[in-house]
């Protein structure tokens, strides 16, 4: 199983936390002491959870034009029309997942594109769930540039922490260069993550809210036809 190096730190620390566990239970149990069954019962499923948490599974992503996909794995939480005041600054629509604390929590780039700015607000930690986490959590906004046929759009992916999540991590930084799929960052501990395109754009949304999605494959907004067939040609 393949782990993300940005849980580095949480992983020895819970190894740690482990080998101290184990050598406590070794020294119970030759005392023949009853309490070493409950001392096992607690640092063996933490430190496969945390194992767990930081998994980095390989994804395969789809091909073809136009295409976007989920940023995060989760469910679709929202599916939200955008006017001209949005991150975007123009109309345009978002689609909002919700990660649980069992779901990979590795991001990836929802279409090939270049990074313009990153921006980090400090806010509160509400439920990941709250209409009101959307504004008022802390949240890193990624805004992009994707390019079809020489004409340029805009499109923003924002991080945002909920009640448990308190790290953000955003690997892209202004004048990188991504793939579709590509990872850039993640959130730990459960959180929400969304994908904002414009209607200029006339792409159609392929998720309904509810809907399992998986980072990298499960494709939520798609371009329209005739755009996505000029610029494969």
């Amino acid at each position: 199983m393949k782990l993300t190096p940005h849980g580095t730190r949480e992983i020895v620390l819970a190894s740690l936390i482990a080998v101290a566990g184990a050598v406590g239970i070794a020294l119970l149990a030759a005392l023949h002491s009853p309490w070493w069954l409950i001392l096992l019962a607690v640092p063996l499923p933490v430190w496969l959870w945390v194992l767990w948490f930081f998994r980095d599974p390989h994804r395969n992503i789809p091909d073809g034009e136009g295409l976007f996909v989920a940023p995060a794995d989760g469910r679709v939480a929202d599916i939200t029309p955008l006017g001209p005041d949005s991150e975007l600054g123009c109309d345009g629509v978002r689609v909002g997942i919700f990660m649980s604390v069992f779901n990979v929590h590795v991001n990836r780039m929802p279409c090939d594109a270049r990074v313009e700015e990153v921006t980090h607000n400090d806010g509160a930690f509400l439920d990941a769930r709250d209409p009101q986490a959307i504004e008022r959590n802390e949240s890193a906004t990624v805004r992009l540039t994707y390019t079809v046929d020489g004409q340029i759009w805009p499109i923003v992916v924002r991080q945002v922490a909920g009640l448990v999540a308190r790290r953000i991590i955003t690997v892209a930084a202004p004048g990188a260069e991504f793939k579709r799929g590509q990872r850039f960052g993640m959130i730990k501990f459960g959180s929400r993550l969304e994908l904002l395109v414009p209607d200029s754009l006339g792409g159609e949304v392929l998720v309904q809210p509810g809907q399992r999605t998986v980072a990298g494959e499960t494709v939520l907004v798609r371009m329209a036809t005739e755009r996505a067939d000029h610029a494969g040609g």
